[in-house]
């Protein structure tokens, strides 16, 4: 028989929450929550079978947001935070099987651990990480040469999201956004591990790398990234160029990029798959920047098959003046 799953100490919140930290499987949650197991069930399938092409992006923008209470539900004392506690539970539910769901359709494998065989983790390694899974800026003449003979190629972002790395960055790329940054003090916000800060530090990019450490259980963050989530560090360091790489679908946080008056340009590496990165509708919604694509950096942004765009926001003349030279 298999092994019982394991269970938090107790139903408490903060044993449920670090509980959650330590990253149960799918059937763990299962087993533990299986009313709010059989709601995401229910949505999910509600999703699957929508027409609507918007419908997942929608509901990951409502995952990332603030818990609410469901509709009667008490929103005070102890039913209140019980419904909180519920909600929580139900996005991290979602959010695994989601995860589950892309790792099996990327790679075909729907029982079992996903791994290269030795050639392709060899070529792989080579090709795109200094060592270990410290990344280096890629040579795209080694990239298209290399990548075709990778045949497990759908199996390399599955396995790297879990360490919070969704793209790679060409040398070519990294030398192309030096030059939008033109020499601007730049202030990354997200910045994960600092590789990509690191890159244009590399290139006599001034830019301070910034994250909230939110993903700690799997990212190592190096001392030149600063803990500090985006409103802080927009406030602290009220630099005239932004750079986001990756940004979570429907973040809270990059409409703070856009209401920051100093900011006057505003940089992201992201996805065209709307579910995969960014807050696309705080793009649309957003009326002080004027926005477009940099197709020559998208292809740049490696593998091709994550759908790479590069996004630079310019403020509009007519959106505040050029911030003093004390900010």
């Amino acid at each position: 028989m298999p092994d019982a799953a394991p269970q938090p100490k107790s139903l408490r919140p903060d044993d449920v929450q670090r509980w959650l930290r330590a990253e149960p499987s799918l059937e763990q949650l299962a087993a533990v929550f299986p009313a709010e197991w059989r709601a995401v069930q229910a949505e999910l399938a509600e999703l699957g079978a929508s027409p609507d092409a918007q419908a997942l992006e929608r509901y990951l923008t409502a995952l990332a947001g603030p818990s609410a209470a469901r509709p009667g539900a008490r929103t005070a004392g102890r039913d209140g935070a019980k419904a909180q506690l519920s909600d929580q539970v139900r996005r991290h539910i979602a959010a695994v099987a989601i995860r589950q769901a892309r790792l099996s359709s990327a790679t075909g494998v729907t029982e079992g651990r996903v791994r290269f065989n030795l050639v392709n983790g060899w070529i792989a390694q080579r090709l795109l990480f200094e060592r270990d899974l410290v990344r280096k800026p890629v040579s795209m003449a080694a990239f298209r040469l290399l990548w075709p003979l990778l045949w497990q190629r759908s199996y390399l972002m599955p396995l790297v999201e879990r360490q919070g790395i969704y793209c790679f960055y060409s040398r070519a790329l990294v030398r192309g956004l030096a030059q939008l940054i033109d020499g601007r003090p730049c202030l990354e916000i997200g910045a994960g591990d600092g590789t990509l800060a690191r890159f244009l530090a590399a290139e006599g990019v001034d830019v301070v790398a910034t994250d909230d450490f939110s993903w700690g259980q799997h990212v190592t963050y190096p001392k030149d990234v600063r803990q500090m989530p985006a409103r802080e560090a927009l406030r602290t360091f009220r630099r005239e160029v932004v750079l986001c790489s990756w940004p979570p679908p429907g973040n809270p946080f990059e409409r703070l990029v856009f209401q920051a008056r100093h900011v006057r340009r505003y940089v992201v590496i992201g996805s065209r798959e709307r579910a995969a990165a960014s807050n696309w509708q705080a793009y649309e919604e957003q009326e002080a920047f004027e926005r477009r694509e940099e197709p020559r950096l998208s292809r740049l942004v490696l593998p091709p098959e994550v759908a790479p765009v590069v996004h630079v926001f310019d403020r509009r003349e007519e959106h505040g003046p050029p911030p003093r030279p004390e900010e």
